[in-house]
């Protein structure tokens, strides 16, 4: 027999004969029946405490070793263990250690019975898992406050496994509801790419160049060129208040009020005889555009806009900047000139009058129309780029055409950012003028 272990029934003292009688009120019945792994190899001792544990409304289930003990808790869901420490071949503390190892899918709560006092053999006890402790002999109170204490743990954490898995049905369902809302997004993405047809728009010599990357799944800037007629062309460069969904769904409709493939809804034409479209003038287009904003209900975007009507014959543009960030002009010569006063943006007061500047172009010259997603952009100095570090790049990009010129400038502002993702949507037109 091991250190502890009770000899004879009637010799225990004091979980004895009189103990139990005691004890002897009615049963108290567990307010949920847990099943006790008892694990002892004193047969007598399981006796004694097996009868306390059936009398409180537990379920018993016995073994005399702890390799036994283990192939129970392997095939049965067992939640509470009372083990005794010195046992034979497996002590109770390599047990513990070896059942927290098993795959279960709720929490065991176990007790370890020992004649040990030591704080240092304690530690050693919870540091292989142990919840408790119960020196022996047992004593009936003592052993039924464990036994409440850890029906408070098993409580709580069914409680706990509980939240979690409606926090996990939640997620699972959140999870599928962003998918779908990213799948939708994806597609809106399309449709908006859509929106801007071309991106690169040749009339003779003559070239616009279009470059849009917006910070999300969708964005807020629309950038756009049409032709209607002989010797003119008409370019812009939109951004919209805010970002996201709310924004692309206000360029969505901005596209199709300044539509180059459906002339006959486009507001900055006027049909005149029966194939002969003619430009209005710029501030015009803003006023209308104005109108068409503040006349619905429930909009509260607004926007800010360059918008350019050119004469391809002579390189006179006429431009209104609402809002927008200047117009910048690179001479042949590769001078550099920031033009427009500013202005009012469409969509945010009523009855405003937009003004119209001018500007000349001669061969080999270009106009550069952008958001202030490039001039507000956060370098990795904390600094904006501003308008003098875009004249830098302009510079630099000298002698780039095109498209190739636009996708240097972004190249550039990303390496200035560093590893930062864009906080804002960039946009860009690039009008060349090389004359007729």
């Amino acid at each position: 027999m091991q250190n502890g272990a009770i000899q004879e029934f009637s010799m225990v003292s004091p979980i004895s004969t009189k103990t139990l009688k005691t004890h002897a009120e009615p049963a108290i019945e567990s307010p949920q029946k847990h099943t006790v792994l008892l694990v002892d190899d004193s047969r007598v001792q399981r006796r004694i405490v097996r009868a306390l544990l059936a009398r409180w409304g537990y379920e018993v289930i016995e073994a005399a070793t702890g390799a036994e003990a283990l192939d129970i808790c392997a095939t049965h869901p067992v939640d509470i263990i009372i083990s005794d420490w010195m046992m034979p071949g497996m002590n109770g503390l390599e047990f513990c250690s070896r059942f927290r190892k098993l795959d279960r899918e709720g929490y065991g709560y176990f007790i370890l019975l020992t004649s040990k006092s030591e704080t240092e053999e304690m530690v050693h006890g919870l540091e292989v898992g142990a919840d408790d402790f119960l020196t022996k002999p047992v004593n009936a109170a003592e052993l039924k406050a464990r036994l409440t204490s850890g029906e408070r743990v098993l409580k709580m954490e069914s409680q706990l496994n509980e939240k979690n898995q409606i926090i996990t049905d939640a997620l699972t369902e959140l999870q599928g509801l962003y998918d779908a809302i990213d799948r939708d997004l994806l597609q809106a993405r399309k449709i908006q790419e859509s929106l801007v047809p071309r991106n690169t728009l040749s009339v003779g010599r003559n070239t616009v160049s279009l470059f849009i990357k917006p910070c999300g799944h969708v964005g807020g800037d629309l950038v756009g060129a049409f032709d209607p007629n002989y010797n003119r062309l008409a370019f812009y460069n939109i951004d919209v208040s805010g970002h996201g969904i709310t924004s692309a769904l206000m360029t969505a409709r901005l596209a199709g009020y300044l539509s180059g493939e459906f002339l006959d809804h486009n507001l900055a034409v006027e049909k005149r005889f029966e194939d002969f479209y003619a430009l209005h003038k710029p501030a015009h287009v803003a006023e209308s555009l104005n109108q068409r904003l503040l006349g619905d209900n429930g909009v509260g975007e607004y926007f800010t806009m360059a918008y350019a009507i050119v004469d391809l014959t002579t390189g006179h543009l006429s431009v209104t900047q609402a809002g927008h960030t200047h117009p910048v002009i690179q001479r042949a010569d590769g001078r550099v000139e920031f033009v427009g006063d500013g202005g009012m943006p469409v969509g945010l007061l009523p009855d405003v009058e937009f003004e119209n500047f001018e500007v000349q172009l001669q061969p080999g010259d270009r106009i550069l129309f952008y958001s202030d997603g490039f001039t507000e952009s956060v370098c990795t100095d904390g600094e904006m780029l501003e308008q003098e570090g875009l004249e830098k790049m302009l510079n630099r990009a000298a002698k780039l055409r095109g498209h190739e010129m636009l996708d240097d400038l972004f190249w550039m502002l990303t390496e200035q950012r560093g590893a930062e993702p864009l906080e804002d949507d960039v946009s860009a037109v690039l009008f060349e003028y090389e004359g007729v």
